[in-house]
C-alpha cells in the first residue's frame, strides 16, 4: 500500500500545483479545439458557468465568463485533490504515473459526462462520438497526465 515516499508528500502544494497546471492546460485546449469549431472564449466560459446558472449564464457577460473560469480551476483542483489523496494509499499512482494519469484522465472525463453534467444546470447535448474522442484525448493529456506527473514529483521530494 502506501510507502514513506507517498506519505511524506507535501499534499497541499501538490494539489494546488496539479490543479493550476491542469486547469490552465484544460481551458487552453478547450479554447483551441472548440475555437476551431467557431466557439469563442466568452461563451465557452459561460457554458461552464451554466453548470450552476443554467441558460442565465449566457446573459451574464464577463461576470459569468469569470465565474466559468473560476469553476474550471475549482474542478481541476478538485480532480488533483482526489488523485493526490488517493496516491497516498495506492502507490501505483506515483510509481506508474503516466499509465495511471492516462487512466485517470479517462475516468475524470466520464465522471464529468455521466455524473456531474446530468446533475448540473448545464445544457444537455446529444451524444457525439467525435466530441467524446476529443474530450477523452484532452482529459488524458491536459487533466490526468499533468496531475499524475505533478503528484509523482511531489511524492519524491
Amino acid at each position: 500500500m502506501g510507502t514513506s515516499e507517498s506519505r511524506n508528500m507535501r499534499v497541499l502544494p501538490a494539489i494546488l500545483c496539479g490543479g493550476l497546471i491542469c486547469g490552465a492546460l484544460d481551458i487552453t485546449a478547450a479554447f483551441i479545439v472548440y475555437g476551431a469549431f467557431g466557439l469563442m472564449p466568452i461563451p465557452l466560459l459561460q457554458g461552464i458557468a451554466a453548470g450552476l446558472l443554467g441558460k442565465r449564464a449566457f446573459a451574464g457577460g464577463l461576470a459569468t465568463a469569470l465565474l466559468g473560469l473560476f469553476l474550471e480551476f475549482f474542478i481541476a483542483t478538485s480532480a488533483a485533490a482526489v488523485y493526490v489523496l488517493v496516491s497516498r494509499i495506492l502507490i501505483f499512482l506515483t510509481r506508474r504515473a503516466a499509465l495511471a494519469g492516462a487512466l485517470y484522465g479517462i475516468a475524470v472525463y466520464f465522471f464529468m459526462q455521466l455524473v456531474v453534467l446530468p446533475l448540473s444546470e448545464a445544457i444537455h447535448r446529444p451524444f457525439s462520438l467525435k466530441y467524446t474522442i476529443i474530450g477523452v484525448v484532452i482529459h488524458i493529456c491536459c487533466v490526468g497526465l499533468p496531475i499524475a506527473l505533478v503528484t509523482r514529483r511531489f511524492a519524491r521530494q
